[in-house]
């Protein structure tokens, strides 16, 4: 192969030439290596060289015509033959003129020989240079080609696996959905199955239930029946055993004012023939006898027949006693009446004998008032009657403190707290009553009624009890009855319109609980015993001050308080009196009487009347009780009402006025002018801060 070795020569001469010694990078003003440095390097081929040498020149020889004078239009038309470019880059490396395949040393040799005498044309070598640049830019255009379709297919089946996966997705997650849905179907059958047999176990439990509660009414029903039963034995044992214990209190009251008599009997002493000492021994005996069976009663619980019947045994014989003792003071006293009178008209005679006829007509003239008529003695004691329920109710009162007695001695500190707590409960809701709505006034008036009746009440944020103590309900009975008559005496002294709101509280209590009304007229006497009437008289043995007190005058450290202060107080209490007499709660039993109702503001007037004035206290009550009562009165007694008024005017007011000093008129002109001015209207009015409709209404 003439061609081939030729080619080889050309090679080795252009490598043994100056240019071919010099290094060439068609890169190089790029990299900004220095030319003078590469000029004296040696020269180095492509690595493309071996492959156009044995591919690309060849098919250039074959196909260049005759003339070779154009070849380098032959070598461009061969170069722009797609068919000379390998389609594999690795396959040039083994024709590298570094690494020359030979087929055997021989042509090696050969090679060599010619290599020195071949010189490679420039033209040509441009044509090589040229080759290798297309070969290049094909093979770049090839590698780009083929990348593009490389990642063309890639995406292909990178969207395909996604496809896939996707589709692959939505399997797994309808076989999940499938499972799930099995899942769902199995635990509902379950939970059906499950709630069916608890639906079976709950109707078998109701039915058992049924049973049994069906068996447990019976049951508390037998013992309701049974409890009821016992319940209603033990009321009317309950009731039985109080009927006992108050016909005891009666037959020691009526024990106590035989007592009285008895001792009364002392003043007798010069008349009587007999001894009094053996009666009164006896009847102090007698007395601690009933007074001994009320203890062991109420130590015991309730009296029975045989304590009653006893009592009653004691009290006849009492009466016996004091019937042979009247008996006795009756002869005696017809006795000395007899003898007396036999004396007094034995003296009468010589008394007339002696003075003669002047005297006797002096004596008719001052026997008879300013008008010539006559002027009947009034008495000073009040009446028997009267004087006897007084002692009832003072009796009643210290029997009550007696029965208490063991709650306010206590020394244990549960009962001194419980005795705290029921006296506040007690007082406290009667100090807020004043002139306040009517539905604030029932409030107060319920609370005070379930105290009383045993319910707990709310009291300085505890629940109090008369329950708590056997003793509670005395108790509380006798500081609430005690605390009325305390806001008379102080809060109706001070504000006059308080004394209906208070009084009708008082009244509803007393309708509904009988005891509390005659505590309140117990401590209501002895503070002001004008009000029963009676006007204490001074006893010997009795000191200043204790009279003082009896009177209703407050003593302090031997010093008795001022009259205005006195009068002041009495007045108070009077109004409330004479408010509670007239007055009915509204909310109670219409059909019931009133338990102290205006018959006794009659009375008490009338007896009032009867008795002699007291200087500046008369006048000052009858005006304070005219003011608040005297309408009720009128419109209850009508022209019997005007007659007692034109009474007073005419025949009491002479006796007020003679009895009164200069210092002492105000109280007796009010009366008067007040009197006056409605004789003359002939009418009274309707007292200030009476409770109309309008005030329950609000």
């Amino acid at each position: 192969m003439p061609c081939e070795g030729r080619c080889w020569e050309t090679l080795q001469a252009l490598r043994s030439s100056d240019k071919g010694r010099l290094c060439y990078h068609r890169d190089w003003l790029l990299r900004g290596e220095d030319v003078l440095e590469e000029c004296m390097s040696l020269p180095k081929l492509s690595s493309y060289s071996g492959w156009v040498v044995d591919h690309v020149l060849p098919h250039m020889q074959e196909n260049q015509p005759v003339s070779e004078t154009s070849p380098s239009s032959t070598s461009a038309s061969a170069l722009d033959q797609p068919s000379f470019v390998s389609k594999s880059p690795d396959t040039s490396s083994a024709f590298s003129p570094a690494s020359p395949a030979t087929p055997n040393g021989t042509k090696d040799k050969d090679e060599s020989q010619h290599t020195e005498s071949v010189v490679l044309q420039s033209s040509r070598g441009i044509k090589v240079e040229g080759c290798i640049r297309m070969y290049e830019l094909v093979h770049r255009m090839k590698g780009t080609e083929g990348l593009r379709q490389w990642q063309e297919e890639q995406e292909r089946k990178v969207r395909a696996l996604s496809e896939m996966a996707s589709e692959q997705l939505k399997r797994f997650d309808e076989r999940k959905e499938l499972k799930q849905h099995k899942e769902f179907q199995d635990l509902r059958e379950v939970m059906e199955k499950s709630s069916r047999e608890a639906l079976g176990h709950q109707e078998k439990l109701k039915a058992e239930h049924r049973h049994r509660a069906k068996i447990l009414n019976l049951k508390l029903r037998e013992a309701e029946q049974q409890r009821v039963k016992q319940v209603e034995q033990e009321r009317l044992r309950k009731e039985e055993g109080q009927v006992r214990l108050r016909a005891l209190y009666a037959l020691q009251e009526e024990m106590l004012q035989l007592s009285q008599q008895l001792d009364a009997s002392e003043q007798h002493r010069g008349l009587l023939k007999v001894d009094l000492a053996a009666f009164r021994t006896r009847g102090y005996q007698l007395c601690s006898l009933i007074s001994g069976i009320i203890r062991a009663s109420s130590e015991s619980g309730y009296p029975t027949a045989e304590s009653q019947a006893e009592a009653e045994r004691a009290l006849q014989e009492m009466r016996d006693l004091l019937t042979n003792l009247g008996q006795e003071i009756t002869r005696a006293c017809e006795d000395k009446k007899r003898q007396d009178e036999e004396e007094a008209q034995v003296k009468l005679q010589e008394a007339q004998m002696q003075q003669g006829p002047e005297a006797h007509k002096e004596h008719l003239a001052s026997s008879q008032g300013p008008g010539g008529k006559q002027i009947e003695d009034l008495q000073v004691k009040v009446q028997d009657s009267t004087m006897q329920w007084y002692q009832q109710l003072q009796d009643a009162s210290m029997q009550c403190v007696l029965t208490f007695e063991g709650l306010t001695n206590s020394k244990d500190s549960q009962a001194k707290k419980i005795k705290m707590d029921l006296q506040k409960a007690a007082t406290i809701p009667v100090s807020q009553i004043s002139t306040i709505a009517g539905s604030k006034l029932k409030e107060i008036f319920d609370k005070i009624h379930s105290l009383l009746s045993g319910k707990p009440v709310q009291s300085g944020g505890r629940s109090v009890s008369v329950t708590l103590n056997p003793q509670g309900l005395d108790f509380v009975q006798y500081k609430l009855a005690e605390k009325f008559v305390k806001q008379g005496e102080e809060e109706v002294a001070s504000h006059h319109e308080a004394a209906f709101p208070i009084a009708v509280v008082a009244s509803g209590i007393w309708e509904l609980h009988p005891r509390v009304g005659d505590l309140i007229l117990a401590h209501l006497h002895k503070k002001c015993p004008y009000s029963v009437p009676f006007y204490p008289t001074f006893k010997e043995g009795m000191t200043l001050e204790d009279y003082q007190r009896m009177l209703g005058y407050q003593v302090t450290d031997s010093k008795m308080e001022q009259q205005d202060n006195f009068l002041k107080r009495m007045s108070g209490m009077i109004r409330l009196y004479a408010a509670i007499i007239q007055l009915r709660w509204p909310y109670g039993n219409r059909q019931e009487i009133h338990p102290h109702g205006l018959n006794h503001g009659w009375r008490w007037l009338a007896q009032i009347l009867n008795m002699e004035p007291l200087s500046d206290v008369t006048a000052t009550l009858l005006f304070d009780f005219l003011e608040v009562c005297g309408n009720a009165l009128m419109k209850q007694y009508q022209v019997q009402f005007w007659k007692m008024l034109i009474l007073l005017k005419e025949d009491y007011f002479p006796r007020i006025e003679a009895i009164t000093s200069s210092g002492q008129m105000g109280s007796f002109i009010r009366l008067k002018q007040f009197l006056e001015k409605c004789l003359q209207h002939k009418d009274i009015p309707v007292p200030k801060g009476f409770l109309t409709s309008s005030f329950w209404r609000s």
